[in-house]
């Protein structure tokens, strides 16, 4: 008498897949793309792709990294994709003071140095002050008064919608519904998977009087090329506009999160200002 067949082994479920597979999904689901499109992209198969998310099947290192690049993770997320997935993290996070980051740092001292008189900063993803040229000094020294220089890394974007400011911008409510704009569409396309309340400025997008301000320029359109910012103390009014800069091709989870924020004078007497201390 025959044995019966003996029936396939249930297919085991690959624990560190487990944790990558949502982690794929919440970021495809993040950049609008289905399967299909994300699949196509990377020349890889939709069925493929599917067993990735419900844990199936496990990516190879490659694999993990040529989803991470189609769906534009940032580096630093692209290396817990890379843990979750069971591998090494694959890039590196150096502080700018780092032996390596020797040559950016003097292309960003030096960017800072031309810019001089009028402001420039560097600052992380959150608007953390890194790093500011003597113009950058002297309007906040100007604005918020020596207490500034006590601060190690103050965030620019509290400060410039703190109470203490609020009165020395005339435009403030413009100024800073742009930049609650800015920071939700930096924080979703940055970081879209975060834990809830992990959001650094969650306080602010929380606060009544920020979240009452209307869309920018509501109410006309604007009447200038881009965003002036236009200060008034003390008799002196300046108006400023910026323009941030970012490197090209970023290798370093620390370099990619950092921004260059260069500062230029929108009238004569904004430069006249800067350039007679």
């Amino acid at each position: 008498m025959s044995s019966p067949a003996r029936q396939p082994a249930p297919r085991r479920r690959i624990n560190n897949a487990e944790a990558f597979g949502p982690l794929l999904k919440r970021w495809r689901a993040s950049r609008g793309l289905s399967q299909l499109d994300l699949a196509l992209s990377c020349n890889t198969s939709q069925r493929h792709l599917s067993f990735l998310e419900s844990g199936r099947s496990r990516p190879s290192r490659g694999m993990v990294l040529q989803l991470a690049t189609a769906l534009s993770v940032p580096l630093r997320h692209q290396n817990a994709m890379m843990l979750a997935a069971g591998f090494a993290p694959a890039w590196d996070s150096s502080p700018l003071d780092a032996p390596e980051m020797a040559p950016v740092k003097a292309a960003i001292t030096h960017m800072l140095e031309t810019q001089s008189p009028f402001p420039a900063v560097v600052v992380d993803r959150h608007y953390n002050l890194i790093q500011a040229n003597a113009g950058a000094q002297r309007l906040l020294g100007f604005l918020a008064g020596p207490a500034i220089a006590q601060m190690p890394n103050p965030n620019l974007v509290r400060l410039l919608l703190s109470p203490d400011l609020q009165g020395m911008v005339e435009n403030w409510a413009e100024v800073a519904a742009w930049m609650i704009r800015r920071i939700k569409a930096e924080a979703l396309l940055e970081d879209p998977v975060q834990a809830v309340g992990a959001d650094p400025f969650a306080d602010l997008l929380a606060d009544p009087a920020l979240a009452a301000l209307g869309a920018p320029f509501e109410d006309g359109l604007p009447d200038a090329p881009t965003l002036y910012t236009r200060f008034h103390k003390d008799g002196v009014r300046l108006s400023l506009f910026s323009i941030i800069a970012m490197v090209g091709t970023p290798l370093d989870a620390g370099l990619q999160n950092l921004r260059v924020e260069l500062f230029y004078p929108a009238d004569a007497a904004t430069r006249e200002w800067f350039s007679h201390p």
